[in-house]
């Protein structure tokens, strides 16, 4: 198989913020008087918003993601980049590639800076779609900006929901184990315990394309 385009998560793929974003739902469950593990199960590969809906019905979900922010400032941007990030990006030139997260737009770009990684010109943010993870709209959307049919698109990710939204879109899906098991992760098309794993297989079908 030979693919057109990669589109990335970021959280736990492109960045290690699982320990710090752990830290901030827990502090933020602390607050409301929440189950710190049940409300830390509803977080991955979703938006802040969908979170609360799940997690606190009675709260207003557009209200929390702003106390979810200030506890994020108290923490800094700074996120360590995950082993062959940097490796994988800096060697994809000038091949399509894209960003798929449920995160926002700003802290992306504070925190790439400052892990010296690059940006790619498509972007898909928690914003800028309707439905979040594991609805498909977030990488439609990404193969639809780089005008690549989502079949030839091959999606990253770290999460059920989001091997579910690239698999409900017609990606394949190459699956890191960094924050969840191989057998939580079992509907990708193939699973490695890392992107630094990962990287051979991806640059192999890119130069075969």
């Amino acid at each position: 198989m030979a693919i057109r385009a990669l589109l990335f998560d970021v959280d736990g793929v492109l960045l290690n913020s699982s320990a710090t974003h752990r830290r901030i739902w827990d502090a933020w469950s602390d607050l409301r008087g929440l189950d710190k593990d049940l409300v830390w199960n509803l977080t991955h590969g979703r938006r802040p918003e969908d979170t609360v809906r799940d997690a606190a019905p009675d709260l207003d979900p557009t209200i929390e993601p702003k106390v979810l922010n200030a506890l994020m400032a108290q923490e800094g941007d700074s996120f360590p980049t995950a082993h062959g990030a940097t490796t994988l990006l800096g060697r994809l030139g000038q091949h399509p590639w894209a960003l798929v997260t449920s995160g926002s737009r700003g802290p992306v770009h504070r925190r790439f800076k400052l892990a010296a990684l690059p940006l790619p010109t498509v972007q898909i943010y928690g914003d800028d779609v309707k439905q979040s993870k594991p609805h498909p709209e977030g990488y439609l959307m990404a193969a639809q900006l780089l005008a690549v049919d989502p079949t030839d698109c091959i999606v990253v990710e770290d999460a059920p929901h989001g091997v579910t939204a690239g698999k409900t879109a017609g990606c394949t899906v190459v699956a890191v184990a960094t924050t969840h098991t191989p057998d939580e992760l079992s509907a990708a098309d193939v699973c490695f315990s890392s992107l630094e794993e990962a990287t051979p297989h991806l640059l192999t079908m890119i130069r075969f394309r």
